[in-house]
């Protein structure tokens, strides 16, 4: 536990060391702060009164990614869309060791400060799983899930084994190691998780450019945080869920997108055979359709009750 918070600490400090080197700077679009017992995240919130879908960028992977999803939304859905502590533009508090609790309060208490009742979370890969905990905390504000390159837990910790260096999963040490060679590690990831032959550059440029105006990606918080939890920890999730799969992803050439029936048998399971770890962005005039249908479906269905966890 001491070595868990140590790491969290460094997290923190390296992060803001990070954004005060770079004295802040932000790129578009417009954002605001708001300020959660985890963390200080950057939110842009698109307003309205239609329903509310939430966004969550996969690192290194932030905000901009997301500017043409959101326009695409905007004029049916009131869209959310803000970094997870220690990615982006969001500073992880002291404490924030990426654990499932945390990560699935900090969805809610956003929706809280935003005066949000009930939502649709559209997140992806490891974000899935905080998705997936904020419904289990609190079914009767989460509306549905659409996930993205989110398998089983189990599935995840194996994808771990497989992919991830193992320096990264070492607290403290991957920690450092994770900061140092970040810009290293988002070009590599970009090459590895979109189809073989596609022009990575819009990808890469987006996220290069934000690491050089400060922005965090926690990697290393993130796989540690995450291979702490037990592999059933989050079975027995009623949300309506729809998975959207990359079928050319070649990081999880060797995941079964099936696996998530383990914790949400009733999921419904969508192949985008041409897209790579980032269908949502890839094929966003697809993905927005289908999001839209699940929205449009989930709105007729009363607010579940909230059941111990």
């Amino acid at each position: 536990m001491a070595t868990q918070m140590l790491s969290a600490r460094l997290d923190c400090w390296l992060a803001a060391r990070t954004l005060a080197s770079a004295r802040r700077r932000r790129v578009a679009p417009a954002f605001r702060e708001v300020h959660t017992a985890t963390g200080s995240l950057r939110v842009t919130d698109s307003g309205g009164s239609g329903p509310v879908v939430v966004f969550v960028p996969d690192g290194p992977n932030v905000v901009e990614h997301y500017e043409a999803l959101i326009q695409r939304l905007s004029p049916s859905c009131r869209v959310v869309c803000f970094d997870m502590p220690g990615f982006g533009f969001s500073l992880p508090g002291e404490g924030y060791a990426h654990s499932l609790d945390q990560g699935g309060r900090t969805v809610l208490e956003v929706l809280d400060q935003l005066n949000i009742s009930r939502a649709t979370l559209a997140f992806s890969c490891a974000n899935g799983f905080y998705a997936l905990r904020a419904a289990q905390l609190a079914p009767q504000r989460i509306s549905g899930l659409v996930l993205a390159q989110t398998p089983s837990l189990q599935a995840m910790h194996a994808w771990t084994e497989r992919v991830v260096p193992a320096p990264l999963k070492l607290p403290v040490l991957g920690q450092s190691l994770g900061w140092l060679f970040r810009r290293r590690a988002a070009s590599s990831w970009y090459r590895i998780a979109l189809p073989r032959g596609t022009d990575a550059a819009t990808f890469r440029e987006a996220g290069l450019r934000a690491l050089s105006c400060g922005a965090c990606f926690s990697l290393a918080g993130v796989v540690q945080g995450l291979i702490r939890e037990p592999v059933n920890a989050l079975n027995g999730v009623q949300t309506p869920c729809t998975l959207i799969w990359g079928g050319k992803d070649r990081s999880h050439r060797d995941t079964d997108p099936l696996s998530i029936l383990q914790v949400v048998p009733h999921a419904d399971v969508i192949s985008f055979d041409e897209c790579g770890h980032f269908p949502d962005l890839e094929n966003s005039a697809r993905y927005a359709d289908i999001l839209l249908e699940r929205i449009s479906r989930q709105a007729a269905t009363p607010p579940m009750e909230k059941t111990d966890v």
